[in-house]
């Protein structure tokens, strides 16, 4: 399945001139004139803000990225809550937590006082919808003191610090929440990056934050352009006109030398998931059948060029505790046959790689002796449908760790009988008795065993067949540093990151 590499250098080529205006007001040197140190980062994003730039929907990771945004706390490299404007905490029952908070300032000039981040937290837990880190879960906040939070849930909730690390959870100054309705993130976060204007769904200019907490930012601020087409962001590298693309697609990352390709493990896998309720995957053998008939190493090599692994779990290579941990299916029914069987295959093709994927795997059910017909709708148009059950397999691409950082959340969402983004409308009971036993365990490295534990279990019910594991292409230019590469897409430019 691979596509002739010279036609896409033809397209990048000829995109030059739609770009060539692009990033051509701050001029190629990038430096300020206001006599502030530093040259400014140039940077394409690949997707441009949905809800006006809100911390409680998709948009977060846009703020995070550019180092707007932040919460309580982080993730760390192995995927554990680390001190972010809080210093430390403590669990003091099953239900409460304090959060002690570290000095620092609002880019408005406030101070970061526990009454803040209690207007801050109280606020998402109004938004509508919900930010996905709190699905399920009932907080409140109230201050303790100077420097303290303490944060009580309705039912216990083990992994809190790590849900408080979600983008979604962002702490802002009371100024941010003068409106009702919406949350205004100008000039109002705590992060090296402040927001000074935000030009619709085309671009953002920052400046750097000189009383940001974590130190002083090598660079003098971030000129952010949204640029959806991937051909346009990896020809706006290639062309010297950014400094930093997220996002190139596979089918791109030929056009772009090698040593400007950063390519990263990411938490996020694509999968196919087989309604368990329809007609045709009711079946337990026939959901064996579809398993057994799919080659993902092709997808792999084939579809994604060797940007991206074998489907191993539903936690990939990128969560570094699974690979020696990984427990075997259990349970899974022997393979029937298929005889002609008619099913539908949808995907969304706002993510390139999906509708070829979905190409390749009709191809091999229909070897496996399938009847496929395939439906490629974009996301919003295809969700709803796929929720309520109109199709009897659906390829997604999913980021594991990305809403809360705890590796139960996922399984409880999208597997269990309950679970509100449950695309396999699976409803088993020992898959919803292992996930629930996860979801009861404290300590770190138990709850990664349980996790595994449960993912054991709800593979061998086939309800899942996990293909690839994504790896990110970041496309950095020759004099960019201090880039971060990070597994779970949450940043991106931090206070070291410069040209």
């Amino acid at each position: 399945m691979h596509t002739p590499r010279r036609p896409r250098l033809l397209a990048a080529l000829l995109l030059t001139p739609l770009l060539a205006g692009c990033f051509a007001s701050g001029g190629d040197s990038g430096e300020r004139s206001d006599g502030k140190a530093g040259s400014r980062l140039r940077v394409a994003l690949a997707f441009p803000p949905a809800e006006q730039l809100s911390p409680y929907g998709a948009d977060a990771t846009i703020l995070s990225r550019l180092g707007v945004t932040e919460g309580l706390t982080a993730l760390d490299g192995n995927g554990a809550a680390a001190p972010a404007l809080a210093a430390s905490w403590r669990r003091e029952d099953g239900r409460t937590w304090l959060f002690t908070l570290r000095e620092a300032a609002f880019q408005d000039g406030t101070d970061v006082t526990p009454a803040a981040v209690v207007t801050a937290l109280t606020r998402a837990t109004e938004a509508e919808p919900a930010p996905a880190a709190l699905t399920g879960v009932t907080l409140t906040a109230e201050a303790e003191g100077g420097t303290g939070v303490r944060v009580t849930t309705a039912e216990p909730d083990p992994v809190l610090p790590l849900r408080l690390s979600s983008p979604s959870l962002a702490i802002l100054s009371s100024k941010a929440y003068a409106k009702k309705d919406a949350v205004d993130p100008v000039g109002t976060a705590t992060g090296p990056f402040e927001l000074t204007e935000v030009t619709g769904t085309t671009s953002a200019d920052l400046d750097r934050f000189d009383d940001y907490w974590g130190g002083r930012a090598r660079s003098a601020g971030i000129d952010a352009r949204f640029i959806a087409d991937g051909t346009a962001r990896a020809n706006a590298l290639r062309t010297g006109q950014v400094d930093l693309a997220e996002a190139i697609p596979v089918a791109q990352a030929a056009t772009l030398d090698a040593d400007t390709r950063r390519e990263t493990a990411t938490t996020r896998t694509t999968s196919l998931l087989l309604n368990t309720k329809s007609d045709v995957f009711e079946d337990a053998s026939l959901r064996a059948a579809a398993r057994a008939a799919i080659d993902t190493s092709a997808l792999a090599k084939g579809v994604y060029e060797g940007h991206a692994d074998a489907g191993a779990g539903i936690y990939g290579p990128a969560v570094t505790w699974a690979e020696s941990r990984r427990v075997a299916p259990v349970g899974r029914a022997k393979a029937g046959r298929p005889d002609g069987a008619s099913i539908t295959l949808a995907t969304y093709d706002n993510r390139p790689e999906l509708p070829e994927v979905a190409q390749v795997l009709k191809q091999q059910l229909e070897n496996a002796g399938f009847t496929v017909k395939l439906e490629v709708r974009e996301y919003a148009r295809l969700e709803s449908d796929a929720l309520a059950g109109k199709f009897d397999a659906f390829v997604g691409a999913r980021n594991s760790l990305l809403d809360t950082g705890d590796p139960v959340s996922l399984l409880g969402s999208d597997f269990t009988c309950d679970g509100g983004y449950n695309l396999a409308l699976l409803c088993d009971n020992d898959v919803d008795r292992a996930v629930a036993q996860a979801q009861a365990v404290s300590d770190t490295g138990e709850r990664q065993r349980a996790a595994l534990a449960a993912e054991a279990v709800i593979l061998g019910t086939d309800a899942v067949v996990p293909l690839v594991h994504q790896r990110v292409v970041t496309g950095v230019g020759a004099k960019a540093r201090g880039v971060l590469l990070d597994p779970y897409e949450r940043t991106l430019v931090g206070t070291g990151t410069r040209r």
